[in-house]
């Protein structure tokens, strides 16, 4: 009995070791840059890994070239919040880590020729959590969007709410919203890429009211996390409960695609919501896709939470 207790306590501290062995895999120089050329895909078991912004951006649009939208500036700290660290003192270092002002990075350039505005939230920043800075920067790409007569994308990743901003992160929610209805009104085409993980507010708001939902392979796409959902009633959940694949199968999401062919599905979709002519459709579809790599087995729920940055819930 007590060899067997140990054995599975051995699988399953190996189980929770797998984010982090992808990441020694890949600490030299020379894996970074393999990595980096693969858009963080790791070879041969095609896992997903996390991304920063401006390296989604320079492998999404045309050339890699994208201008930033400046974004609206919103008070600093006005709970003036802290846990083990102050409010502000945790945006300094993550400003200093990502080079971003916030979560959300805004940008417009083109994609297979066609004008686009796109937002990506970085998990890196505080989980990618939602509060009034990143929520306003959300608010801004949609309006620059309905300026332009531009489609919209948005890569979600996010934690969920950002805890430090109490009610007034919650009032992002139906800020965007409404944003997104203003969208609509325009007719202009949203698309959504789920991204490992999208929680709390983000997907209980804007990131589930795109024309088209997408997510990139094993992404956690949820409200509550399996664990939380598992402590509450108490019962196992189902093996790859609210991953891509179980959603896509289960009709909440539309399509699973590999991030090498994000490009590619999103421009033909684009041309398509915009009525473009089909040989335009045509030619970026013929794009060539890389070779398709198998699926790693997804971590078990909630791992990719485990070393969240501090700062975001799924609610």
């Amino acid at each position: 009995m007590h060899s067997g207790a140990a054995s599975s306590r051995e699988t399953a501290a190996k189980r929770r070791e797998k984010p982090g062995q992808v990441r020694q895999a890949f600490e030299s120089d020379a894996g970074k840059t393999n990595l980096e050329a693969n858009q963080w895909v790791v070879p041969n078991s095609g896992y997903h890994m996390k991304i920063k912004a401006h390296d989604r951006l320079a492998t999404f649009m045309d050339d890699g070239h994208y201008d930033e939208v400046p974004l609206p500036a919103v008070p600093q700290d006005p709970l003036k919040f802290r846990d083990t660290k102050r409010y502000v003192d945790r945006l300094k270092e993550n400003r200093a880590k990502t080079d971003m002002p916030d979560a959300v990075l805004v940008a417009t350039g083109k994609l297979a020729g066609r004008e686009v505005t796109v937002a990506v939230q970085d998990f890196e920043f505080m989980a990618g959590s939602l509060g009034m800075a990143a929520g306003s920067a959300i608010v801004k790409a949609l309006e620059t969007a309905v300026e332009r007569r531009t489609p919209f994308v948005l890569f979600a990743a996010s934690g969920g709410a950002r805890m430090q901003e109490g009610i007034l992160s919650l009032m992002q929610m139906p800020r965007t919203t409404v944003a997104v209805q203003r969208l609509r009104e325009h007719g202009l085409p949203f698309v959504v890429v789920f991204t490992n993980p999208t929680t709390g507010g983000v997907t209980a708001s804007y990131a589930m009211l795109g024309d088209v939902l997408i997510a990139e392979p094993g992404a956690l796409i949820c409200f509550a996390g399996p664990r939380v959902i598992e402590s509450t009633i108490r019962e196992k959940l189902p093996k790859g409960f609210q991953r891509s694949e179980f959603l896509l199968e289960h009709g909440m999401i539309d399509m699973v695609v590999h991030r090498h062919n994000l490009r590619a599905t999103i421009g033909s979709l684009l041309g398509i919501l915009s009525k473009a002519p089909a040989t335009a459709i045509e030619a970026v579809a013929a794009l060539p896709e890389p070779p398709r790599q198998i699926a790693a087995p997804a971590p078990e729920a909630g791992d990719e939470l485990i070393d969240a940055p501090i700062g975001a819930h799924a609610e």
